[in-house]
């Protein structure tokens, strides 16, 4: 391996669908000499309903697919793969595992004026009782007031973000933790911050809505950094702009599509990885 290139392996991303992309988008302009692979798991998307052994399995197929793919680092770029199961893929794989749940509830106790804190999340994330334990942990006289928002994510797979159902939903949704004083409210699933200027209207400008894919996007980069796997930047002595592929279990054209919004960069060719062959890997 040269030494102008400590590490040139690919950094794999993951999450059910496309809201991992936001997650990935900071990765891109924090680690803009990296490359990424990204597999959203389009074809069993949500995760939210569904059970937290069953979301395990898909984590821990997904890992390791992505390992024997031959990265050097996976991101759990989806909330609820990461209340499910992060713990049993860091203990899995064997390559060093980041999620997004720690980042933001660090950064909602750091932002929180009354120690009033919300989570807005899927059924399975607020059900695993991570975010509480996390924020207890850090601020035991902090209160955490979860809400379960089963409609938000299958509306906004549908590119649905501006529809009389969406506004309702987030009314709905925004109505227990207003009701409760928060000033700080974690949005809690990766698909949620295209939302953000609706959630924000809901709330109003004196509540802070904490989204850390910038945060997350630090620690993978320190974490590279510390095992010291980071590529350089450097290819044959001039500098290199990283590369990323996406796959997806889902349809090819519909990821791209309402990928690029998500990610706000072109996204080029989407290859199509099946479910039987995630299955296999594992």
């Amino acid at each position: 391996m040269s030494p102008n290139r400590a590490d040139p392996r690919a950094i794999g991303v993951f999450d059910s669908g496309v809201g991992g992309l936001t997650v990935l988008h900071e990765c891109l302009v924090t680690m803009p000499h990296e490359d990424f692979v990204y597999l959203g798991d389009h074809a069993r998307l949500p995760y939210g309903p569904r059970g937290r052994d069953e979301v395990r399995r898909f984590a821990h197929e997904i890992g390791v697919y992505l390992e024997r793919q031959g990265v050097k680092m996976v991101v759990v770029a989806c909330n609820t793969a990461t209340a499910a199961a992060l713990p049993d893929l860091q203990e899995e794989l064997g390559v060093p595992v980041v999620s997004v749940i720690v980042p933001e509830a660090h950064a909602a106790v750091q932002a929180t004026r009354n120690r009033q804190i919300g989570l807005l999340a899927t059924e399975l994330t607020v059900a695993t009782g991570r975010y509480e334990n996390l924020v207890r942990t850090l601020d035991a006289g902090a209160h955490l007031t979860s809400v379960a928002c089963p409609k938000l994510v299958p509306l906004i797979e549908a590119g649905d973000t501006f529809s009389d159902a969406m506004l309702a939903a987030v009314r709905e949704y925004a109505a227990p933790l207003k009701q409760a004083g928060c000033d700080t409210v974690i949005l809690g699933c990766t698909h949620f911050p295209l939302l953000r200027p609706v959630f924000q209207r809901a709330f109003g400008r004196d509540v802070t809505l904490v989204f850390s894919a910038d945060e997350t996007a630090r620690e993978v980069a320190e974490t590279l950094a510390r095992k010291g796997i980071e590529n350089s930047g450097f290819e044959n002595g001039a500098e290199r702009e990283g590369t990323y592929r996406f796959l997806t279990t889902g349809e090819p054209e519909l990821f791209r599509s309402l990928g690029e919004r998500f990610l706000q960069l072109p996204l080029g060719d989407v290859e199509r990885v099946t479910v039987a062959e995630l299955e296999a890997a594992a």
